[in-house]
């Protein structure tokens, strides 16, 4: 993690004078990270004294965000010409447009800044704060806000700690070259937010169908790559048996990933007739978000996604030909 230098902050700021209004926009499926650096920025603009819109084009299928999907609106307002060139675009959480999914109305040719920490992220865009290195958008944030505003409220932080926490797997995918993020969250537990409460909202609450759905995917696990590489898919039958509420593929991941001599982990969903979502985790060295590349998804180089046009009886030989390639 690269700490946010004063330049960075600067010009947020620069790019916040500019404009009168603001709409907020995160990735389409948001996870818990995308939903607090969303609320982080909300927060911050809140204390600049700036209207703001929160947009996210959902579904709010994660159990633990649910609560907050009353926050966000899939409708952009109407503005004229005029209200447009004063209005700012701030995308949290992904650099591609196409990830916001589909959003009722026009945010196209608004003034955008982004403040992003996947891999695959475009650093050439003018207005970013990019850092693959930092481990979560909501921790990019929290530095803007201790910059910017100064130290949280307990509510304030309550949220910063939720975005870190859920993309770090509460701190499971850190290293030794960490301390500065374990610093920051530190800083949040000193302003009253708690570890405890937050690990129960991550992990809590899960439908009863959503363990009998592991129990599916675990029976079609299968090895592959000499070891390496597990695979297991999900049909749209059992979406409709099971429904898509709560889903766990987290648990799926950390129990395929704890398998000795496994490195990485494939999981397909098929979500419609011709298009299907994939969830591709790894250990160290495996770089998953080079191989989601590849079918026009991206990510993390130890987490990655991809929505692709296919079935899974062709798509899942074929990214398993990718992963050939590299365990």
């Amino acid at each position: 993690m690269i700490p946010l230098t004063k330049e960075q902050a600067d010009s947020f700021m620069s790019f916040v004078e500019r404009h009168d209004s603001f709409l907020i926009a995160g990735h389409k499926e948001p996870d818990g990270d995308c939903i607090a650096s969303s609320l982080g920025i909300s927060y911050i603009l809140k204390h600049l004294n700036k209207p703001h819109l929160l947009l996210n084009a959902g579904p709010f299928k994660r159990t633990e965000i649910k609560k907050y999907a009353g926050l966000f609106t899939k409708n952009i307002p109407f503005m004229t010409k005029e209200e447009s060139e004063k209005c700012g675009l701030i995308i949290v959480d992904c650099s591609e447009m196409q990830r916001l999914g589909e959003l009722e109305g026009n945010i196209k040719g608004l003034d955008t800044f982004i403040v992003d920490h996947h891999k695959t992220a475009d650093t050439s865009l003018p207005n970013t704060i990019i850092d693959s290195s930092c481990p979560a958008a909501a921790l990019l944030v929290q530095q803007l806000y201790e910059a910017i505003v100064g130290k949280p409220s307990q509510k304030e932080a309550d949220t910063l700690f939720f975005g870190i926490s859920t993309d770090t797997g509460f701190f499971r995918y850190l290293n030794e070259k960490d301390g500065e993020v374990f610093q920051a969250a530190s800083r949040l537990v000193q302003a009253g937010t708690s570890p405890r409460k937050t690990y129960q909202e991550m992990t809590g609450g899960k439908p009863w169908n959503t363990r009998k759905l592991l129990g599916i995917m675990l029976d079609r696990a299968e090895l592959h790559c000499n070891g390496k590489l597990v695979t297991t898919y999900e049909k749209i039958e059992d979406t409709h048996k099971y429904g898509q509420d709560g889903r766990d593929s987290d648990a799926l991941y950390t129990l395929m990933l704890a398998v000795d001599g496994v490195e990485a982990v494939l999981f397909l969903r098929q979500e419609t007739e011709e298009n299907c979502t994939a969830g591709f985790r790894s250990r160290d060295k495996c770089d998953v978000s080079a191989i989601a590349s590849k079918f026009g998804g991206g990510g993390h180089k130890n987490a990655s996604g991809a929505s692709i046009q296919g079935r899974i009886e062709t798509l899942l030989p074929a990214i398993i030909k990718e992963f050939s390639k590299v365990l």
